[in-house]
This record gives C-alpha cells, sequence and structure tokens, in this order.
C-alpha cells in the first residue's frame, strides 16, 4: 500500500501541469476592432506595410486635409472586422466623444477593392529589381562599431543569393482586423470621410461602435488612453555624426530611430538604426504591444523611455549625405473584452467582441536639420525643405528604392 501510494505521488509530480489543471475554453469573439492613434510630427512618413501596419495608400488616407509644413498633426486609423455578414449593405459608425470635436460619428466604410493580377515572376505590380548595395549601420555613437557596415548586394539577393543572418529577429507586430480576415469590414478614414483630426481634439469619454454585421461595442478611455504629446527632436553635429535629442514623451515605453539615405553618384541605399544590434527597422516603426517594447528593450533594440538622446555615426553620415530620420516613441494601450472572463474556469467565455486603441507619437525630417517637430524645416543650404537644390541628392529617392527593394525580395 506505502509503494503504491509512493509511485502515485511520483507520477503526479512528474505529470504535465495541463493535465492537472483543465484550461478554459475561450470562442473568440465575433467583432474585432482596432483604434490606431498617432501623434505626427515634421515631414509626412511613408508607408508601414506589412505585420498588421497601415500601407502607404492607408498613411495617406490617414493624412487627408492634413498640412505639409511639419507642423503636429493628430491622426486615427479604425477598423472593424467581423465574421458576421451584413444584413444588406454593410453600415456601421463609431459614436465618438464630444471632446474629440469630429461630430456625433464617424461612418466606417467598407472598401471596394479589386484585386491585382499577380504577374507571372510572383513579384507585386512595378516591380523593378533593384541595383546597386545596401550598406547597414546600427547604433547610437560618433563612431560605428567593428563589423559595419553590413553590405548587402541587390543584384546577389534578387536572384535568391540570401546572405546568412540578413534578418537577425522577429519582431511580433500583431495583426489586426482586416478585409481577408473577415466576412464584413469597415474603416475609417474612407473615401466618403477624410476629416482632419483636430489639434485639440481628445479622445478621453465613452465610445460606441455600431453597424448591422457586428454586436455593439462599448468601451470608455480615462485620461491616460489619449493622443500623445507630440515629439521634437533636436539635430546638431557631434564630430562627423549627427547628435539627435528630445523631448521626454509622457506615457511612453520607449524610443526607436532609423535613417536611410544615399549619396549622388551611387546606387548605393544606406541604412541605420538606433539598435545595438543589425536591424532593418521597418517593422519598428508600427505600433508595438507593452510587453513588446519591453522585450526588445532588454535586447538593446529599443532605447529606454528615460533615454534623451543618440548620436548618428560619422560613417553613416559621410556614405548618405542625404538622409530621411524617422523617430517614435511608443505608447501604451487599452485592451477591452466583453462579456469578461468567466472567473468559472469551467465555464466557457464566448467572447462577443474585442477592441484595442493603441497609441504611438512619430517625427520625420532630412538628417541634418536643425529640429524635428516645428514647422517651417529649413534645409542646410537655406531653403525649404520640400524644395531643394537640384545639385542636392533627394533622400526621397533613396527611401523609395530601399523600401522598394525590401518589400519586394522580403514582403514587408
Amino acid at each position: 500500500m506505502k509503494n503504491s501510494l509512493r509511485y502515485a505521488l511520483a507520477a503526479l509530480a512528474v505529470w504535465p501541469a495541463t493535465a492537472l489543471t483543465q484550461q478554459q475554453k475561450i470562442t473568440p469573439p465575433i467583432a474585432v476592432y482596432w483604434m490606431s492613434v498617432d501623434t505626427t510630427s515634421g515631414l509626412p512618413m511613408g508607408g508601414m506595410g506589412g505585420g498588421g501596419g497601415p500601407s502607404a495608400m492607408d498613411i495617406g488616407r490617414m493624412m487627408l486635409g492634413g498640412g505639409m509644413d511639419g507642423g503636429p498633426n493628430r491622426t486615427m486609423w479604425l477598423e472593424l472586422g467581423s465574421q458576421r455578414s451584413a444584413s444588406g449593405t454593410p453600415a456601421a459608425a463609431h459614436e465618438i466623444p464630444a471632446g474629440l470635436k469630429m461630430g456625433a460619428s464617424l461612418r466606417l466604410e467598407t472598401p471596394q477593392r479589386q484585386r491585382a493580377e499577380p504577374r507571372e515572376d510572383g513579384m507585386p505590380e512595378n516591380f523593378e529589381k533593384p541595383r546597386g548595395r545596401m550598406l547597414i549601420f546600427w547604433g547610437c555613437g560618433e563612431q560605428a562599431g567593428a563589423g559595419q557596415p553590413y553590405v548587402v548586394d541587390f543584384s546577389k539577393l534578387a536572384q535568391g543569393d540570401v546572405p546568412q543572418g540578413l534578418i537577425s529577429r522577429r519582431v511580433n507586430v500583431p495583426r489586426g482586423p482586416s478585409a481577408s480576415r473577415s466576412k464584413t469590414y469597415g474603416d475609417w478614414p474612407n473615401q466618403r470621410d477624410g476629416q482632419r483630426v483636430p489639434g485639440d481634439a481628445s479622445l478621453r469619454g465613452d465610445h460606441q461602435v455600431k453597424g448591422n454585421y457586428s454586436p455593439d461595442i462599448r468601451f470608455s478611455l480615462a485620461d491616460k488612453y489619449d493622443f500623445m504629446e507630440p515629439v521634437t527632436v533636436a539635430q546638431a553635429k557631434s564630430g562627423g555624426g549627427v547628435r539627435l535629442s528630445w523631448n521626454s514623451v509622457a506615457n511612453v515605453n520607449g524610443y526607436f530611430a532609423t535613417a536611410m539615405g544615399g549619396k549622388e553618384g551611387t546606387e548605393d541605399v544606406v541604412f541605420w538604426s538606433s539598435s545595438n544590434s543589425r536591424e532593418f527597422g521597418d517593422q519598428l516603426m508600427n505600433w508595438l504591444p507593452p510587453g513588446e517594447v519591453a522585450r526588445l528593450i532588454k535586447e538593446r533594440v529599443v532605447m529606454p523611455a528615460s533615454t534623451t538622446e543618440c548620436v548618428v555615426p560619422a560613417q553613416f553620415v559621410a556614405a548618405a549625405p542625404a538622409a530621411f530620420l524617422r523617430f517614435i516613441a511608443y505608447g501604451d494601450e487599452a485592451n477591452f473584452v466583453h462579456p469578461p472572463r468567466p472567473k468559472d474556469p469551467n465555464a466557457v467565455w464566448n467572447q462577443e467582441w474585442a477592441a484595442k486603441v493603441r497609441f504611438k507619437s512619430t517625427a520625420a525630417a532630412l538628417l541634418g536639420e536643425e529640429g524635428m517637430g516645428g514647422s517651417g524645416l529649413r534645409s542646410r543650404s537655406g531653403s525649404a525643405a520640400s524644395g531643394g537644390s537640384s545639385a542636392t541628392p533627394n533622400p526621397a529617392d533613396a527611401v523609395q528604392e530601399g523600401v522598394k527593394a525590401l518589400k519586394g525580395l522580403f514582403g514587408f
């Protein structure tokens, strides 16, 4: 009897915990609603497609009515995805608090997108094989670290010769609602309504989303969950590099900076990120969950919230005298699920809807400008940043070439 008891206890000690604790059964929500909120400063930034972020077209729609003067803008991207079919023509609207100053509601439209026929070679439409090389720098400091730059030959890459260790880390970017993953989908801004978010708008208060293809969604946002303040990044020479310094943003979880550019007379695309390790950084310019930001801070990819400066190395500045700088401050996020989780672990949690509100504050400018986040940015020659001299390389061309190469070859 004693031996039998001993054997039974020993078996329990090595038995998997999942066998001893019954897992609560959860049915996924019928509808998922995301509010992606951004405060943008400086020059308009390009698309952040892939990984759940808006594409270049989406960003353009987000900024309809926005100015090009470099002043701060507040933007929102609203998405509703449901596993229900609409009863008739799809219709949904987000009833907003008065503090948003955009009327009583924002109408969510179901986009009528025509699917483009794929090319025979599998590449996106209008894709051109990139030329030249990509030179990758990383880290904060006047001098680049050992082993830099990391060189990628685009011609070899296009032929399928992918350098070992090219992708050093996968970033967890959640995928939100989309037309492809939903029976019915609606978003804002859209062709019917692309009004600009007022500069003094506030998200605080009660929100309700109603539609004929989803359950009613209700949640309330407290003071903490509002538009983040603008990021103001000052730039100054530091040896041969450029010192970036910025204001400490409230309710921030971490910071990240990246730049891409080139030099006249070459076909090289030159890339830099503030990470302590080699990173492309495109996905890091997206909304990231606080837990993912915390992980990336531990891995010294994202700068902690206490950081207020970083130096772009001299070697990058020499290789890309014309470069486009992007900066992000990661904010918090609010998550809601209805109904709440049952206290009884044996009860099935039948979720009706889930909502997420996520925040970031971003800035962009030409590297070497005197400041980011203010209006009336001036170029190094003293002319308007949007004008420039005909003899000065246009960093936008290098940026577009690099982004085109990455998206075409890696599906970013």
